[in-house]
């Protein structure tokens, strides 16, 4: 049988103190302390329960896979972290009001853009969020799979159901782009940027991909699962051989193990703010931050396009997505669906 911790059912839960439940309340309360003892006197006071109340809650993250140390007179001190990802971590990571709040969490699952299809047909709520401890068939663009082993990366889908015609989809593509590229660069303390269309690249290697799929109904969007794949913390000798050359983790360019759960924190808080964003004010302002970390632009690019293949140099964004190209002769020409590759100068 699952654990809580893998089975998770928190709908509409708030950020705020209030409404957040005992475990996880406890929890943020030994993150604020991190290696100092709290006497269970002072936890049942700030959590209002009874002292037996408090054993409970401890016992409740112990399951968890939480590790304590308890001593007479001093409290409990919290000595370990579960390795798997638990929903107690991610809903402290979480300060969305919509995006992440119905999550499910699962060790192994064929692929996470799937398992949110599933759930979209089901009628599942907008910020449905599925997070897989591992993929045995994850999904790549242009029906490429997904390298995605248990443990070391983040294997993600977003449920997203907003009211936009069919063709804003690859405008909400570059907008997860900046999403997962703004909070690697703060969580991991590495200099991510994007290459188009939202490719995430670390010192030239690739340490993210994202996949947006759509359903419509009437030249509308009917909604989008937004499927995320980070290497967070693989080694180098982890990497595939084949994939060594082209591919790099979070922990790689860090240098240091990457919270899993406070680079999905980031991601959703990021991808909310930029989705309230898009949809107030529309594209123009979500185009602006992309460029800004685009790796593609002003640079010498070759495009390989389903039948034919395009070089040139990389100049703008055009409203719609598209990545226009300056051909040699002086045309420009609008890309909107294709792999780029930076040429080496």
């Amino acid at each position: 049988m699952e654990s809580e911790s893998n089975q998770v059912e928190s709908n509409n839960l708030e950020s705020n103190l209030e409404s957040e439940q005992p475990e996880q309340l406890l929890l943020r309360m030994f993150k604020e302390h991190a290696g100092e003892y709290i006497s269970g006197g002072e936890i049942s006071r700030r959590l209002g329960i009874s002292r037996t109340a408090v054993w409970k809650q401890i016992n409740k993250l112990r399951e968890a896979g939480y590790e304590f140390e308890a001593v007479s007179r001093k409290g409990y001190r919290l000595t370990g972290e579960p390795s798997r990802l638990a929903a107690f971590e991610l809903m402290l990571a979480f300060k969305t009001s919509v995006l992440g709040r119905n999550l499910k969490l699962l060790p192994v699952t064929e692929s996470t853009q799937d398992e949110v299809r599933m759930l979209a047909e089901q009628d599942a709520p907008e910020g449905t969020l599925v997070i897989a401890e591992e993929q045995t068939k994850g999904k790549g663009r242009m029906g490429r799979t997904w390298y995605s082993p248990p443990g070391n990366g983040l294997w993600m889908s977003l449920l997203l159901r907003p009211s936009l015609p069919l063709g804003s989809a690859s405008q909400l593509t570059l907008m997860t782009a900046v999403a997962v590229c703004r909070a690697i660069r703060t969580v991991a303390k590495v200099d991510a940027g994007i290459k188009w269309p939202n490719d995430i690249l670390i010192g030239g290697r690739k340490s993210c991909g994202i996949l947006l799929e759509s359903s419509g109904e009437d030249e509308r969007i009917k909604y989008c699962i937004v499927g995320i794949g980070i290497d967070v913390n693989m080694q180098a000798d982890e990497l595939p051989d084949e994939l060594a050359s082209i591919m790099t983790s979070l922990r790689i360019e860090a240098g240091q193990i990457v919270d899993r759960a406070q680079l999905a924190g980031g991601i959703m808080n990021e991808m909310e703010k930029l989705y309230n964003l898009y949809l107030d004010e529309g594209f123009g302002p979500v185009a602006a931050l992309w460029e800004a970390l685009s790796v593609s632009l002003h640079k010498e690019v070759t495009v390989r396009m389903v039948n034919r293949e395009l070089s040139g140099t990389a100049v703008s964004l055009d409203p719609s997505g598209a990545l226009v190209i300056q051909l040699a002769n002086g045309d420009t020409e609008k890309v909107f669906s294709g792999d780029v590759t930076i040429n080496r100068q």
